[in-house]
């Protein structure tokens, strides 16, 4: 066993030691001072006397609970000292906050400050662990820094948070390799870092009543075979920053499969019902090299690029050449959508408009490419705005305005007032099994038999890296100009 893993148990037992005690103790550069609420009390912060943690040491905790039950109400967490790699973003090495072997953390009005590279600050890590969060406030300032996170199959559940990240690759709401659950109620998350949106998924994700606002990034990625589900949420995408030439584009919302073993590869989902979704710059959708579907229920889209597209499928820097474009199937239930669709010659497309539905764009306006199927639903319109070229189409006649406009199916030009029949486009879905390499289970922690985690491709043992900005963060053994990592396009 290596010193660093020795080293590391060491700070966990002490961590978990103090966590326990909570007041009067102090232990190495660990520091805790007044009284809080007893364990097992979620008194409110009115009668609850403030008690102060922190940390400095490198790879360290300022609260860590293993295996058994704590809760702690009133805490203000200081964490400073750094780490690097997989141990950290994989297994939550220099998190302030860490649960881990089936802990359940509940923490209400707590403060938690980051400044460290590597130190995400609320840690949930491995199956049957779970924390539960409310009326608390995050703020990160570092590089790699997320605010709330889950790996391996932790559970985390976040109510009434405000969490602000200023470190590249440091989404306020993060995952990483082997996923989990997150379900957050209310709150505000704030992203300003290169490859930070608010969202990094390699877990499943559901967000009800936020608001979401990226300064730098995308607002949302989701990586593999995994979801975000937003409702009723507000979500601001700024994404003018990227570190990557994998792609030349911009976007709200990415969904994609950076192969890396971080996740599984399958069905990526994305849905959002009512809120709204304001673009400042690029695409609304970029979709590349991967299966996803996209559910959209009433909400407000609004792309603020007059340039941008509303949604793109195309190939990028991920994937294998010739095969990595996107293939997606859109459903629109009583929603509102205006913008262009771009499908490249690898990518797919099913596109449904379905109660009360209205496009308002073209569909590849340039020339025929990709497969796309249309279906406009009875009630529900499509108005060309320029030239479109699809591959199948069903409607009534009352279904497609052409405004001038030809649309090509196939190889025909479609009339206007007339019923069209035709079939969705068939995908290729292929799937990991998951586990070391693929994304599902990570590897082994470090001291548990596994020994260190196996190194990421080309990096030979070395360190990883989150994922960067307007595209995702570099991945290792990709030029460290690349981008996409696992946990926010960063991060």
């Amino acid at each position: 066993m290596s010193e660093r893993n020795i080293t590391r148990r060491s700070l966990l037992g002490m961590s978990t030691a103090l966590a326990g005690i909570l007041a009067g103790c102090a232990a190495g550069d660990k520091t805790s001072s007044s009284a809080a609420a007893p364990e097992g009390s979620l008194s409110s912060s009115a009668s609850a006397q403030r008690q102060a943690i922190s940390d400095s040491t490198n790879g360290g905790h300022a609260i860590a609970v293993s295996g058994e039950k704590k809760s702690y109400v009133a805490v203000d967490v200081t964490k400073t000292g750094d780490d690097d790699g997989d141990e950290a973003d994989f297994y939550g090495t220099n998190a302030a906050v860490y649960a881990e072997q089936g802990a359940t953390l509940d923490l209400d009005d707590i403060t938690v400050s980051c400044n460290g590279t590597h130190a995400n600050a609320v840690f949930s890590y491995g199956e049957g662990t779970t924390v539960n969060i409310k009326n608390s406030r995050i703020e990160t300032q570092s590089n790699t820094s997320g605010g709330i996170m889950v790996t391996g199959g932790g559970a985390l559940y976040a109510t009434d948070l405000t969490v602000h990240t200023t470190g590249n690759s440091s989404a306020p709401i993060r995952s990483d390799r082997g996923g989990g659950t997150q379900e957050v109620t209310g709150g505000e998350f704030t992203s300003d870092g290169k490859g930070s949106p608010v969202i990094y998924s390699t877990a499943d994700v559901r967000v009800t009543g936020a608001k979401l606002t990226s300064n730098s990034s995308q607002g949302v990625v989701v990586e593999g075979k995994n979801s975000v589900a937003l409702k009723d949420c507000t979500l601001a995408a700024s994404n003018t920053s990227k570190n990557s030439d994998k792609s030349d584009w911009y976007q709200a919302v990415m969904i994609y499969q950076s192969m890396s073993g971080d996740a599984a590869t399958g069905q990526a989902n994305f849905s959002a019902e009512g809120g709204t979704i304001a673009n400042q710059n690029g695409d609304v959708f970029f979709v590349n090299n991967t299966v996803c579907q996209i559910a959209l229920r009433g909400v407000g889209i609004k792309n603020e690029d007059a340039a941008g597209n509303f949604l793109r499928a195309a190939a990028a820097g991920w994937g294998k050449e010739g095969s990595n474009g996107g293939q997606v199937s859109l459903s629109a239930v009583d929603q509102q959508i205006t913008g262009n669709v771009l499908v490249d010659d690898v990518s797919k497309l099913n596109f449904h408009l379905t109660e009360g539905s209205a496009f308002v764009g073209a569909i590849n306006p340039e020339g025929a490419a990709g497969q796309v199927h249309v279906e406009v639903a009875d009630g529900c319109t499509w108005e060309l705005t320029a030239d479109s070229h699809i591959t199948s189409l069903s409607c009534k006649a009352t279904g497609v305005s052409l405004k001038g406009h030809t649309l090509t199916v196939g190889n025909a030009a479609y009339t206007e007032g007339t019923e069209s029949t035709g079939s969705d486009v068939e995908f290729t879905v292929q799937e990991s099994s998951g586990g070391p390499g693929e994304g599902g289970e990570p590897p082994s922690k470090p001291g548990e038999g596994g020994g260190e985690p196996p190194a990421k491709p080309g990096e030979g043992g070395g360190q990883s890296g989150m994922p960067g900005g307007g595209e995702p963060p570099a991945k290792p053994g990709e030029g460290g100009n690349s981008a996409q990592s696992s946990s926010s396009a960063s991060s």
